[in-house]
């Protein structure tokens, strides 16, 4: 696994971009011409930089978080940001579960993408994004609400329930 991905910046689309809370720095929120912020960490403060807006939303990375009352508020946000002309970064601590998974529901809504396309399409970006499986739930749920279809499912494992699209990666786990 590439560690330094960790502390980069995805560019997601055009307007949205996605990381961990490392790689969260001035010059790079200059560098991207990002505008606003979506921090999703309970512990790490917004930054303070002048013409920067920030939100936090305090959320737990546990399968039993409650998430998915946040994916509209979110995706709503990133679009009249990307309308504005603005552009969206959206951060956890690792950039891995919670702000992928905000990431993922932003591309189900207004780009119309199927959840199993979304996923793929920020896996692609940034290779370690791997939101827990109840964040999945959540997604499935919220994929059947949005687009009256499911592309993804849970199904059981050596690890338990997992996201269909986990399978090949528990199995070369062992």
């Amino acid at each position: 696994m590439d560690f330094a991905m960790f502390s980069q910046i995805a560019q997601i689309t055009d307007h949205l971009f996605l990381s961990s809370a490392a790689a969260v720095k001035t010059d790079r929120i200059r560098n991207y011409g990002i505008t606003h912020v979506i921090n999703l960490t309970l512990e790490i403060p917004n930054l303070n930089i002048p013409n920067l807006e920030c939100i936090q939303i305090h959320v737990e990375d546990s399968p039993h978080a409650r998430l998915s009352p946040y994916f509209d508020r979110c995706a709503d946000k990133i679009n009249d940001v990307h309308m504005r002309g603005g552009r969206t970064l959206v951060h956890c601590v690792a950039g891995v579960s919670r702000s992928a998974t905000i990431c993922i529901a932003y591309l189900m809504k207004y780009q119309r993408m199927p959840l199993e396309q979304a996923y793929f399409h920020c896996k692609k970006r940034r290779p370690v994004v791997h939101p827990n499986c109840g964040f999945w739930r959540q997604l499935i749920d919220y994929e059947r609400r949005m687009l009256g279809r499911n592309t993804v499912k849970m199904i059981p494992s050596s690890m338990g329930m997992i996201p269909e699209v986990y399978r090949e990666e528990v199995r070369n786990m062992f």
